[in-house]
């Protein structure tokens, strides 16, 4: 049952509201004391004439329910407690038949190509990669979990003007043999020596914009080395990915949109959209905005070319129902012009795509950057995670089994965790030490949490006891807090499925393992009474959802630690 819907088809009988109306205005107070759900009676003071604790009073007054301990007027509120014993026991049996498939609803259905991380080749990923890596994944994983079928698309950034830059910086310093050795960062030496020398030497720019129109008309060399840029670059961005977890559907970057952009050139023309300005073909986008530039004065490409193309060609082959750009809070222009040209083209499909912006990792409060070689990479940020993780189980627990495996999900679930805990569009300064604590409000610590609910039902196996639905008479403050907690997660999901927003769920799990570690504080759980095995269902449901959260952020749940 949901309680929520409850409190409507009592209320709808009493007042003139619509049922969507009632439901918008129901509100949680915030002490729980005063009850577990709330109506404003403030709504309907104008119609009804009245001051709204009169009206409060007389609704609550018309208002009785078994599954409701009490419905009573505060002030101009109708306040609803719930009551407890049912909320348990019909809790708890949900999680227990459902186990992971908990939360699993029906709110869409077809196809959500979520374009994500999109490194550039030939430069290391960054901490800056992450953000657009483990936000995009676990939108991914949400969405599956509410009936859609995600289609995870990383759009390389293996073409454009920095390719031609660094194809001129391999032809002056570069040597094949460091690059075979150590492909990654010797690239990205070179481009970052490039962009220091062409301060001072600015025709290296014209140079690599020379290099990159070659690569567009098919000089031989120019492609030979940017496939093997290419090639290396993957290699090693495959390696990362599967630190993280983390799979994609397609890498098609935005080089196999090569062929693809010339169509929409004469599509936009062909409608009368692209016309010439200073030398460059750009589209109108309105009085007050600057044109959306399609081709540059030099005759080249830009990002928005491609990604035109891009769009159509994923319409095309996945018929979506919406589709996902995890990107940047700084690209929200490029964004507004894609979406604008597509609509000027008579597609009014791009009404469906969603720009989900986030905000910067910064460090010791300033901004990474790649060009100037200010950059924390993310390989060795994960390596560094994991033996930090690794010196704490030391500490902790020498002799737990499989401590390697142990140490890696909680170090890189450490930096996953920090990530998305934080509101998608708040900048976070990163501080590894913080990260990867087991106190606080941390990823070690929800997993903590979960690993110890799971030497408890250890303990109860041992003692030939198990979680029971038939007897789940538990009505303590403690048990009732956490599967209240429990009883929302269904919500949880809708909500963050629909804002595009894992921190909905990080915070969620943050605050079931402190209302389990309150209930494992105070109650003492194996004393063997006729309810310890209702106690052993709700430590199993509080661990199936723990376990369920994790996932969906895209980290492991060790079950001991």
């Amino acid at each position: 049952m949901n309680f929520k819907n409850e409190v409507v088809e009592l209320l709808a009988p009493q007042v003139d509201l619509p049922k969507e109306k009632i439901a918008a205005l129901i509100e949680r107070p915030k002490n729980e004391k005063m009850g577990d759900y709330a109506f404003p009676a403030f709504a309907l003071a104008k119609t009804m004439h009245k001051n709204p604790a009169e009206i409060a009073k007389e609704i609550a007054s018309q208002l009785s329910s078994a599954d409701f301990a009490g419905i009573q007027a505060v002030g101009p509120y109708v306040n609803f407690a719930i009551n407890h014993e049912k909320l348990i026991n019909q809790t708890l049996t949900e999680v227990l038949a459902e186990k992971e498939h908990y939360g699993d609803q029906k709110l869409g259905e077809g196809n959500v190509p979520i374009d994500m991380s999109s490194p550039n080749i030939a430069k290391p990923m960054s901490m800056g990669h992450l953000r657009s890596t483990v936000i995009g994944n676990s939108i991914s994983e949400t969405l599956k979990k509410v009936g859609y079928t995600p289609i995870k698309i990383n759009f390389l950034g293996d073409y454009g003007t920095q390719f031609g830059k660094l194809i001129a910086a391999y032809k002056h310093w570069g040597v094949e043999e460091d690059v075979k050795k150590d492909p990654i960062m010797n690239l990205f030496k070179y481009y970052v020596k490039f962009h220091k020398e062409a301060e001072e030497h600015p025709e290296l720019d014209e140079e690599g914009r020379a290099w990159f129109k070659k690569l567009e008309d098919g000089d031989p060399e120019a492609v030979k080395l940017w496939q093997w840029f290419r090639e290396v670059s993957l290699t090693d961005f495959k390696r990362i990915y599967k630190e993280l977890g983390v799979t994609f559907d397609s890498y098609k970057g935005e080089a196999f949109f090569n062929d693809k952009m010339q169509p929409v050139i004469d599509e936009l023309r062909e409608k009368g959209i692209l016309h010439e300005s200073r030398g460059a073909q750009v589209v109108d986008m309105g009085e007050d905005e600057n044109p959306a530039m399609i081709i540059k004065s030099d005759g080249t490409s830009v990002y928005l070319t491609r990604d035109l193309a891009a769009a159509i060609y994923r319409m095309k082959t996945y018929n979506f129902v919406k589709m996902l750009y995890v990107v940047g809070n700084e690209q929200a222009q490029h964004f507004v012009e894609l979406k604008g040209v597509l609509k000027k083209m008579g597609y009014n499909w791009a009404d469906t795509i969603n720009h989900v912006p986030f905000g910067l990792i910064t460090q010791n409060g300033k901004k990474l950057s790649t060009r100037k070689g200010n950059v924390v990479f993310l390989d060795q940020v994960l390596k560094d995670a994991v033996s930090l993780a690794q010196k704490q189980i030391e500490n902790k627990n020498p002799d737990l089994a499989n401590k390697k495996q142990v140490a890696h999900d909680v170090g890189v679930g450490a930096v996953i965790f920090h990530d998305l805990k934080n509101d998608r569009t708040d900048n976070f300064d990163f501080n590894l030490d913080e990260v990867v604590r087991f106190e606080g409000e941390t990823g070690p610590y929800v997993q903590y949490t979960n690993a110890r609910a799971q030497s408890v039902l250890r303990k109860a196996a041992k003692l030939n006891q198990a979680p029971d639905l038939t007897n789940l008479n538990l009505s303590d403050d403690w048990s009732f807090s956490v599967a209240k907690a429990l009883a929302d997660f269904p919500r949880i999901i809708a909500r963050s499925s629909e804002k595009f927003e894992p921190s909905i769920i990080a915070k969620y799990a943050l605050d079931l393992a402190k209302k389990f570690n309150k209930y494992y504080a105070n109650i003492k759980i194996l004393t063997n009474d006729e309810q310890i095995n209702a106690r052993l269902a709700l430590v199993e449901a509080t661990s199936i959802v723990l376990t369920e959260s994790l996932r969906l952020l895209g980290v492991n749940a060790p079950k001991e630690m």
